[in-house]
């Protein structure tokens, strides 16, 4: 459960403590604790809160995970709720990411996502003058990562969307293409409620007045609110792109089922007429025109050929066959 756990001072890693021994060094002024779990237990998630004094709320829902993307404030510590993103094939697979965020502190909680936050913290490292601003520029690392996996995901996504619009254009017309649409449509709104309150945790993070965040830290999580705005923008685009092509699709559909109806009524006009005739010259009265006379046959199916060739060449014409 426990991926990292390290003690900071001035930028630079001087410990890695266990579990138990966490509220000694928090105890101890110039240095922060950036502790990171993966799906941790009820048990463990009762010593942290023990150790970092937490809010019994708080740790309810960091433990039971399922949450929307918020941010909350409890005393001098906030609670933030971010979700990841990833691709697994075609399919967008969502994550949850908790942080609590003290004076003194950085605690990251994964749920269900498999990216780990390693290689975030290896450059942290490698940066002591950016993390001797303390746990606030590690939050922004981490956050920052997380928006910057949006990426892949989103230029994936129009691609996928590029792909239907061939299909829609330059393929038949297929029941599948339409469950392709409704399918990705889901994905995209998937993505949507995800990366959207991130631009109102972003102006949260770097206009209210939050103590655990210095005026220093606070323009770098600028950056990360451009991310998300530019994020959110394709995702708009995708999801009105999508709608268009599914109105597109429906349309196509509509003119396909529009073109086979006129052939088959262009068809049936051109058998009708032979039908009629056949069936005048087929009642067997006994006084009938013609019914004697020896070019009354070849005369009556060179007209009805004539007519039926000269119907097929009116609607040939016209488009409808």
């Amino acid at each position: 459960m426990i991926i990292n756990s390290a003690v900071y001072v001035d930028g630079c890693r001087v410990s890695e403590p266990g579990l138990e021994s966490l509220g000694v060094e928090l105890s101890q002024p110039g240095r922060f604790v950036w502790l990171g779990l993966k799906d941790p237990d009820e048990k463990a998630m009762k010593q942290i809160q023990k150790q970092f004094g937490l809010h019994d709320l708080a740790i309810e829902d960091a433990h039971r995970a399922h949450q929307r993307p918020k941010i909350e404030t409890y005393g001098d510590t906030l609670f933030i709720v971010l979700r990841t993103v990833q691709l697994k094939g075609k399919r967008v697979e969502l994550g949850e990411t908790h942080f609590f965020l003290g004076m003194n502190f950085l605690i990251t909680i994964r749920h269900k996502t498999a990216t780990s936050y390693q290689d975030v913290r290896t450059r942290c490292e490698s940066s002591p003058q950016l993390l001797r601003k303390g746990p606030a520029f590690a939050l922004y690392a981490v956050m920052d990562f997380i928006v910057d996996q949006y990426f892949p995901v989103v230029t994936s996504l129009e691609m996928e969307v590029s792909a239907i619009e061939e299909k829609i254009f330059h393929e038949k017309h297929r029941r599948d293409t339409t469950a392709g649409i409704y399918k990705l449509k889901r994905q995209i709104l998937e993505v949507k409620r995800s990366v959207s309150p991130l631009i109102d945790i972003c102006n949260r993070l770097m206009r209210f007045d939050l103590k655990v965040i210095d005026e220093e830290t606070k323009p770098y999580f600028r950056d990360v609110y451009d991310h998300a705005i530019r994020i959110n923008e394709n995702v708009d685009n995708c999801r009105e792109l999508l709608s268009t092509a599914l109105e597109a699709n429906l349309s196509m559909i509509t003119i396909t089922q529009s073109e086979v109806g006129k052939r088959f009524a262009g068809w049936a006009a051109i058998i009708g007429v032979a039908t009629m005739i056949a069936g005048i010259y087929g009642m067997n009265f006994k006084f009938m025109p013609e019914l004697e006379w020896k070019y009354g046959y070849p005369l009556v199916v060179g007209s009805t050929a004539a007519i039926c060739l000269f119907m097929f060449y009116k609607f040939r014409k016209s488009g409808w066959l």
